[in-house]
């Protein structure tokens, strides 16, 4: 395993384990320390990683020419049927901005505007257009869809997790 794979996979232990002991050394809630990333995208509410997410995911702390090959890379690796709920995701928050699916199969280029049927580069277009210009929307998908943060590298789950989630989780002590 890669240097860079121990490194993921480090922090996504701490995030599980509920690691705050760089904050101070109060004890963590017991009910919030989670076995793996999947324990914690299934056990918070959509709410909380809400919260989590933050303003940490905003182009001014990852700068688009990073984040984007890092969701094209993702949103390739999530199961199809995920990857559609990303899409229906995207494209209900656009809805609710006055942006319609046809609008935006237009101008982002995309191969179909009907979420079940987008390849991984349509959804890759659409989170990257949401990121850029419309970071909001993409902070509300990711707490809405949590699976694609798994399949980012390191220094992008660093930026994301490590810092959101020592903010999160040191607020939730006893």
């Amino acid at each position: 395993m890669s240097s860079s794979e121990q490194y993921k996979r480090q922090i996504m232990n701490d995030l599980a384990q509920g690691n705050v002991e760089s904050l101070d050394d109060a004890s963590v809630d017991p009910s919030k320390q989670y076995q793996s990333f999947d324990d914690f995208a299934q056990r918070t509410t959509t709410d909380e990683r809400r919260q989590l997410f933050g303003k940490s995911l905003h182009p001014d702390r990852i700068p688009t020419s990073q984040m984007e090959p890092e969701l094209q890379k993702a949103i390739a690796q999530i199961k199809p049927n995920e990857r559609d709920d990303v899409a229906r995701s995207f494209f209900k928050h656009f809805k609710q901005r006055g942006l319609d699916e046809r609008h935006l199969e237009q101008q982002l280029g995309l191969s179909t505007h009907h979420a079940g049927r987008m390849s991984a580069d349509d959804v890759s277009k659409l989170a990257s257009f949401a990121y850029h210009n419309h970071p909001d929307i993409f902070r509300e998908v990711l707490a809405e869809q949590p699976g694609i943060l798994k399949f980012l590298s390191n220094p992008v789950v660093a930026a994301v997790l490590g810092i959101a989630a020592a903010k999160w989780l040191g607020g939730h002590h006893k």
